[in-house]
Parts: C-alpha cells; sequence; structure tokens
C-alpha cells in the first residue's frame, strides 16, 4: 500500500556529507522523493517536533542536537514508506543497528545517529507540519 513518511538526515550526516548516499538509498529502494528541503530547525520548531518527548530526560539533549546545524528533510512515497523506513534506517543506538542499515553503516552514537524517521502515520503527520509549514 503506498504511503508517505518522512526522513530527517540530522545535522551528523549532512557535515559528514552522507545526504547524497542516504537520499540515494531510498531511491534505490523505490520510493519518490516527493518533498525536499535543507533548513536549520530553531529551537521552538524542535520543542514542537520533539514534543513527545518533551517529560523525558533526553529532551534537552535532543533539542541542542538536531539544532545544532542544517538538517536535509524528504518526504518520500512507496509501498509500505513507514515500516520500510525504519527497517532501512536501523535501531536507535547505532552501536546496535544491523551493518546494511543507515545507522549501521554511518551512525555513531544515540541522539548523533544520522536519521530520524517518523515512526507511524500519526508521527508523520505531527512532524511534517512542523517541518514543511
Amino acid at each position: 500500500m503506498a504511503e508517505r513518511t518522512l526522513f530527517i538526515v540530522k545535522p551528523d550526516g549532512v557535515k559528514r556529507n552522507l545526504v547524497g548516499d542516504i537520499v540515494s538509498r531510498f531511491e534505490k529502494k523505490g520510493f519518490e522523493i516527493v518533498q525536499l528541503k535543507m533548513f536549520t530547525f530553531t529551537k521552538p520548531m524542535a520543542e514542537e517536533f520533539y514534543s513527545v518527548h518533551n517529560s523525558k530526560p533526553f529532551f534537552g539533549e535532543l533539542v541542542s542536537f538536531i539544532t545544532s546545524g542544517k538538517v536535509v528533510a524528504a518526504v518520500i512515497e512507496g509501498n509500505n514508506a513507514i515500516a520500510t523506513t525504519r527497517l532501512m534506517i536501523g535501531a536507535t543506538k547505532s552501536y546496535e543497528a544491523t551493518p546494511g542499515t543507515i545507522r549501521g553503516d554511518f551512525g555513531l552514537g544515540i541522539t548523533d545517529n544520522i536519521i530520524h524517521a517518523s515512526d507511524s502515520k500519526e508521527s508523520f503527520e505531527k512532524e511534517v507540519a512542523v517541518v514543511f509549514k
């Protein structure tokens, strides 16, 4: 079933010039790039984006990291986009991510794990509204 999802190449991925490699993986998988944008999160934007985590001890670190540099956001479309993208990016903790996944191949940590992707249709709708206002 065709659906849309969002992924964001985080500041560490942009700084390490991995945007092309990452976007290419999704294109080669067969997803269509519907929207693509480079920008820097403002603090209010980041707080809204990560609001689901606002009561967690790592919230401040998330906001600080995502606002630390440019990011690249993409809306992609294709069959089972959400589930497939989550498999392609790998485990949140990069050191636990399987080789062959984006985090497994490029990630170095937990917050600095190269990429964010929506984990559900509801998350996608909330996150895309923040990123592509």
